[in-house]
């Protein structure tokens, strides 16, 4: 190869690469050309949440128990029908509110939250999670509420006056009937405010775990929660319900219709009662309807 070959050849490779540049360069400013540091951030912002399935966040991260919560976010790639479901957990790990928000064309969604109910009274960290039609389309974000409750724990402590078998939760004393499979069950409690059985685990690997609680621990089953949020991949027949998790899944939570409490006695003797009503009262009417002679 002669000279001024070289240089020809070296003149192309500079021009290609020159373009190259430029071009990158132009696309890259072209949404912020001669625009105000407030309008370069929020293009650098659209750019980074492009990056993100789904992003979630609030206008402030503290708030009083009268408070309305601003709830924004963005969807990456804008799935037609599918909204975005939105779930709070509060500090005692119980479910606030579920609720669903039209996602709008351009990927971004919005909702407000009243702190003012019931359900928010308690004082700590609510976290605020967004799903968006796909477990690993979802994002969290922390807010803090102060001026209310101190929460003191009201769980049942377990006793151990019933021994429950080597495949059986231990759950505020009572026994439920469970196997699992890619992982271990660690703790589990009876949750009454809320009707479920909450159950940690430690999941090495995607796996299983199938529950049978009897009728009088919880009686029917509603729905079925992994890691606070709402979970489809599950299988229930009667009183037995099978969950299948991700590996790193920390949290089942089985919601019932209602959890029975153990009342069997007072139960018995409140039937032995209206039943012996029933019979004075019948008798009474058959006797004032007679004849006299």
């Amino acid at each position: 190869m002669n000279n001024r070959t070289s240089f020809a050849l070296l003149a192309v490779l500079t021009a290609v690469g020159t373009l190259t540049v430029s071009s990158a360069y132009a696309q890259y400013q072209e949404a912020c050309v001669g625009c105000s540091m407030e309008d370069a951030r929020a293009t650098a912002n659209n750019m980074l949440l492009n990056d993100i399935p789904i992003s979630v966040w609030t206008d402030r991260t503290s708030y009083g128990h009268n408070d309305m919560i601003m709830v924004m976010g963005q969807v990456a790639n804008v799935a037609s029908g599918f909204p975005v479901t939105i779930t709070v957990v509060s500090p005692l790990n119980s479910i606030v509110t579920v609720d669903q928000i039209t996602v709008a064309n351009d990927g971004s969604f919005e909702t407000s939250l009243n702190t003012a109910g019931a359900m928010w009274k308690y004082d700590g960290t609510y976290t605020i999670k967004a799903n968006y039609g796909s477990a690993d389309k979802k994002n969290t974000v922390k807010v803090q509420l102060t001026g209310g409750v101190v929460h003191t724990p009201t769980y049942e402590t377990p006793t151990t006056s019933k021994q429950c078998g080597a495949k059986e939760i231990t759950a505020s004393g009572q026994c439920v009937p469970f196997t699992i499979l890619g992982g271990k069950v660690t703790s589990a409690t009876l949750n009454t405010n809320d009707n479920s059985i909450v159950i940690n685990i430690s999941a090495t690997d995607d796996g299983t775990l199938t529950v049978t609680p009897s009728k009088t621990v919880q009686d029917g089953i509603f729905m079925v929660l992994v890691d606070g949020e709402e979970w489809d991949d599950v299988e229930i027949v009667a009183n037995k319900v099978t969950v299948m998790f991700p590996a790193g899944t920390e949290q089942i939570e089985i919601i019932g219709t209602f959890v029975v409490p153990e009342f069997g006695t007072i139960a018995a003797m409140i039937l032995a009662v209206a039943i012996i009503s029933i019979i004075a009262v019948s008798a009474k009417s058959r006797l004032s309807i007679m004849p006299r002679i």
